[in-house]
């Protein structure tokens, strides 16, 4: 009976929300797909596209706050099936708009619509399931949310071979509607105790928090990165400077979404492992810091390996909200679940939104040959990020650092202090020599 109730809350509570993290992933990464036929159907350049896409990021970042108060307030059932709503609607207005403005806001409103997808489910699992099983099953609801960026590369080229890519939105916009309704009347209600104004149920208590700030800008610049990298960047890069052509390049963003999605269950997993061994999440998060800026360096520097190599270790770290969620989980308390994870997220969508527009307005610098930016332009907007990364990482390690230094100047005074007793013995010793009576009949 208990295993019967375990599976009967994970189809109520856990697959409801990941379905609707499911879409946020599809509307994040579609554009990839489609970034060519929006171009040329509508005639934006490089850098309207770089914000048209990103301006979804720049409303998340906006909402995490208000959105993560809501989800502690009213619980995440109410909260998003209300967004999930809007994000129907703005798919729709997608499908149907012609000039950049309307593409603007229906971009938006989908944003605004799936604001609450990932920290809702976290939400939810943190109210509904032991909380031991937190780190376990927030990988498996990155996991299967990530499923939408499969969804966005082979299996919706084939749908675009039959149909239009406003066809594919106004598919979008009902199943976004279609979601919503099953969240609202699916998942059950929880009661939701409102947190008090004391400063440990406070968001103050989640920003004033000096181990937010170490660990939050690190997190940001990688998972950000990595999101604005696939969800659009991926595929100009590997068409203008790997040379791919459009059946190549569908296979690559579909292998990397497989791998994205495998490396969210295999985040969720060691965290869940490590943290049952009382070990810290925050070393999993600097080892996956090091391997995006190899992979990063690897492209730029045009290290001779087969891209998906690089590109895979991108598409990877763009799960890693798996460690930092779980680091900020032992940060705060249950109460504040939702309002730690919205600031979280604040800084990842932001970041996400400031590295894919600047990265289209450092490309528009150069000019481009048949349609073809420069791998130097590419390098250049690339580089910029990875700077960045390195400055968040030695931030990160200065704590680190110090507690190396510490323990190396407590060796060297211990030697020290055991060097001075040691000569101290010796004169000792030498004082009694000269001491002893010099008597030539003394027997020893």
């Amino acid at each position: 009976m208990q295993i019967l109730g375990a599976w009967r809350l994970t189809a109520r509570v856990f697959f409801p929300f990941a379905a609707g993290y499911y879409l946020s992933y599809l509307f994040r990464t579609i554009n990839a797909l489609i970034a060519g036929r929006l171009s040329s159907d509508t005639g934006l350049g490089t850098a309207d596209l770089g914000l048209l896409t990103s301006v979804y990021f720049l409303v998340l970042a906006a909402v995490q706050i208000p959105v993560g108060i809501l989800l502690d307030r009213f619980g995440p059932r109410r909260v998003q099936s209300a967004l999930l709503v809007l994000a129907a609607v703005g798919a729709g207005l997608f499908a149907v708009s012609t000039g950049f403005l309307s593409f603007l806001i229906a971009r938006a409103m989908i944003g605004l619509g799936v604001a609450a997808a990932l920290t809702a489910g976290l939400k939810s699992i943190v109210l509904w399931f032991p909380r031991e099983r937190s780190a376990l099953l927030n990988g498996y609801m990155v996991m299967l949310g990530s499923l939408g960026a499969v969804t966005a590369t082979a299996p919706a080229e084939h749908l675009l071979t039959w149909m239009g890519w406003r066809q594919l939105f106004e598919i979008l916009a009902a199943a976004t509607a279609a979601t919503a309704m099953l969240i609202y009347v699916v998942v059950p209600e929880r009661a939701i105790v409102p947190s008090t104004p004391s400063m440990s149920a406070n968001l103050s208590a989640v920003f004033g928090d000096k181990r937010f700030w170490r660990i939050a800008p690190l997190s940001a610049s990688c998972v950000g990165s990595a999101w604005s990298l696939q969800g659009l960047w991926a595929s100009p890069w590997l068409m203008d400077v790997e040379g791919l052509d459009r059946a190549g390049l569908v296979g690559q963003l579909f292998m990397m979404s497989i791998i994205l999605s495998g490396g969210a269950w295999l985040f969720g997993t060691i965290v869940h492992y490590i943290k049952r061994r009382s070990l810290g999440a925050e070393t999993i998060l600097a080892m996956v810091a090091i391997l995006f800026i190899t992979a990063e360096l690897a492209l730029i520097l045009r290290v001779p390996l087969p891209s998906i190599l690089p590109w895979s270790v991108v598409a990877i770290v763009g799960t890693a909200t798996v460690v930092s969620f779980a680091v900020i989980a032992d940060y705060n308390p249950p109460e504040l679940a939702g309002r730690a994870n919205g600031a979280l997220n604040v800084l990842h969508f932001g970041w996400a939104f400031l590295a894919q527009y600047a990265t289209g307005l450092i490309l528009e610098q150069w000019p481009a040959n048949d349609g073809h930016r420069s791998v130097q332009a590419y390098q250049v907007a690339f580089g910029l990020n990875v700077a960045l990364q390195i400055a968040t990482l030695v931030w990160f390690a200065v704590p680190w650092c110090r507690s190396i230094a510490s323990w190396m100047r407590s060796i060297l005074v211990f030697k020290q202090a055991d060097v001075t007793y040691a000569v101290g013995s010796v004169g000792l010793y030498e004082d009694s020599v000269i001491l002893m009576p010099t008597d030539d009949d003394a027997e020893w």
